[in-house]
């Protein structure tokens, strides 16, 4: 029997609350999403690799390679419309400690999703990046997860992402936000949103549920500057370039395009962006894609420069995957 694909759209309840007037309207909807901007979002977080060293090599590229086998193993679309995003079965089976670090990953993936669709601010780094020039005793074990710079107003925003099994509580909430909060100010200018933000599951469908409302800040940290931090944004896009591109990529007034083996994708670099990308010069390229992001977004790649295709393979349920 052939396997039928199913829709290339997906569609993720969310709820915002608390967001200040004129942010975003307060109250329960639904966001269209396709699995090329799940992949482009989970690819480009920009974090430290498992092992916190992040240089192009060994160490960027299995971080790479570690991201899509995470959306491949625990995500799928399933039911009689295919419009949800459902864990599978293999999620659920892993034991405990396995299932809250891939639901940390996915915490953090999908408040992407959301921050660069809602909020327009899809550059987002992990403040681990930064514990080599912040004290530790500063930072603390308490902390907001991501940071990010929105499109238009270069405004710097806090988010502290959380990944669950079941609805956030209000005590969940609460601190969630009080973690956003600890933020304070990037470049010296002040973040001008703290967001406590959770993906979670309601009877095996993916919810987005992410809140707003003031507070004060305890224990405040300031970036002074971001430095080279950007490398960690487009290291692990580079690092398959390197290894699956570098050689059979195209290279031409249409930008870089390669694939990605064994997963059924294809990564483009809008040609505003390949020159900083394959020379390596990530704060060239974030500065660069920032000043041309809605030209960007016409031409159809996210504001990044970026752009990931999703085979078909991606729209089919877990347990019909041919395997081998």
């Amino acid at each position: 029997m052939s396997i039928r694909p199913r829709t290339h759209l997906l569609r993720l309840p969310y709820t915002n609350e608390a967001f200040p007037p004129g942010v975003l309207a307060n109250g329960s909807s639904e966001l269209t999403v396709t699995w090329d901007e799940i992949l482009w979002a989970a690819l480009t977080i920009g974090r430290p690799s498992v092992h916190h060293v992040f240089a192009h090599g060994a160490a960027s590229f299995h971080e790479a390679m570690f991201r899509l086998s995470v959306v491949r193993m625990a995500l799928e679309q399933y039911g009689p419309t295919a419009t949800r995003l459902r864990r599978t079965s293999a999620y659920k089976s892993l034991d405990p400690t396995e299932k809250g670090a891939i639901s940390y990953f996915l915490g953090m993936t999908f408040c992407k999703v959301f921050s660069s669709r809602l909020l327009s601010t899809p550059w987002l780094l992990h403040l681990d990046i930064f514990k080599s020039t912040i004290p530790t005793s500063v930072l603390g074990q308490s902390r907001p997860d991501l940071l990010g710079q929105q499109i238009g107003s270069g405004d710097w925003l806090s988010f502290e992402t959380k990944g669950r099994a079941s609805k956030p509580s209000s005590a969940d909430r609460a601190k969630a936000k009080a973690q956003a909060m600890r933020l304070i100010s990037v470049n010296g200018k002040r973040c001008t949103l703290h967001v406590g933000s959770f993906a979670f599951f309601a009877n095996d469908a993916l919810h987005f549920h992410w809140i707003d409302p003031p507070s004060d800040p305890k224990r405040p940290i300031e970036i002074p500057e971001i430095g080279d931090a950007w490398r960690f944004y487009y290291g692990p896009s580079r690092s398959l370039w390197d290894n699956f591109g570098r050689e059979a990529g195209v290279q031409d007034q249409a930008g870089l395009k390669f694939e990605v083996p064994f997963f059924d994708i294809t990564i483009r670099v809008h040609p505003l962006l390949a020159p900083f990308f394959v020379d390596a010069n990530w704060a060239g390229a974030q500065r660069t894609m920032l000043e041309f992001a809605e030209q960007l977004k016409t031409e159809g790649f996210q504001q990044d420069g970026l752009k990931i295709a999703s085979g078909p393979s991606w729209r089919v349920r877990a347990d019909r995957l041919p395997v081998g």
